[in-house]
């Protein structure tokens, strides 16, 4: 019996326009009404979820910024946490200086976004699940002023060539895993992956990892789907997942999600 639904967000609950569907919508919604825990499990920072479900009631628990916080909405608790620190996160933004890197942090549950022009392409990106972006100029003085908790860092470029140069970026910091997409990667802790945040919430609610249905489409999904007991890949979703999945379904396009939801609820 599925008794979990985590759902990543960008590229599978949300079309190659960035937007929700009413079919998605109506069956997570539906989903929970028959008693299934819907979590939304995504890179974003909690306070950018799609702006379709984030003044909804039909989920309680949130994956954000990668599985580096997980937050119980109702109590306003955090259940777990895996933050780079602030003198780490210094140095990771001091190489990346010397590269044509756009660089954006999620930080004490915020979103900021170092410079005017990435805070431009971010938000025509998200439009108007964009609301909760914030614009600086200097991501190091404000790690330091607030004494920040980085959740997440978000990287963009124009090469490929940077995934290497990244690679580099964080050798010298174990504790630091990255993840890419083409012409971007999340760089995150390696304690607050996807898969490990969803056993901890899964534990803290008395679940077991063969009850948990995970859906997602990109690299960053990949731990998760090495870890649940009923992984399903997007039809758009990369070629390692499709290897470790259970099911491909459609793709974000063709909703997807509403087709898994379909079939874990037998309709």
């Amino acid at each position: 019996m599925i008794k979990l639904l985590a759902v990543d967000m960008d590229g599978t609950c949300l079309d190659s326009q960035g937007k929700m569907s009413d079919k998605t919508y109506e069956a997570l919604k539906r989903a929970a009404e028959k008693g299934i825990i819907v979590v939304p499990t995504t890179g974003r920072n909690i306070n950018i979820l799609p702006k379709k479900i984030k003044n909804e009631k039909f989920y309680r628990y949130v994956i954000s910024s990668n599985g580096s916080l997980v937050v119980d909405l109702q109590a306003d608790k955090e259940l777990f946490s895996a933050y780079i620190d602030s003198e780490t996160s210094c140095d990771i933004l001091r190489r990346l200086k010397k590269h044509l890197i756009l660089t954006a942090i999620h930080a004490n549950r915020d979103f900021y976004v170092n410079g005017i022009i990435l805070y431009i392409g971010v938000k025509k990106v998200l439009g108007s699940d964009a609301s909760g972006l914030k614009i600086v100029h200097n991501l190091s003085r404000l790690i330091k002023k607030k004494n920040a908790s980085v959740e997440e860092f978000q990287l963009f470029y124009h090469n490929e060539r940077y995934r290497e140069i990244i690679k580099d970026i964080i050798a010298p910091h174990e504790e630091v895993c990255v993840a890419f997409s083409k012409g971007y990667a999340e760089l995150f802790h390696r304690d607050g992956t996807k898969g490990t945040a969803l056993l901890r919430l899964a534990s803290h609610l008395g679940i077991s990892p063969d009850e948990i249905v995970c859906i997602g489409d990109e690299e960053n999904d990949i731990s998760m789907f090495e870890v649940i007991g009923h992984p399903y890949a997007m039809g758009n979703a990369i070629d390692r997942l499709k290897q470790l999945a259970e099911t491909v379904l459609p793709t974000n396009d063709e909703d997807g999600v509403a087709f898994a939801i379909n079939k874990i609820l037998g309709e």
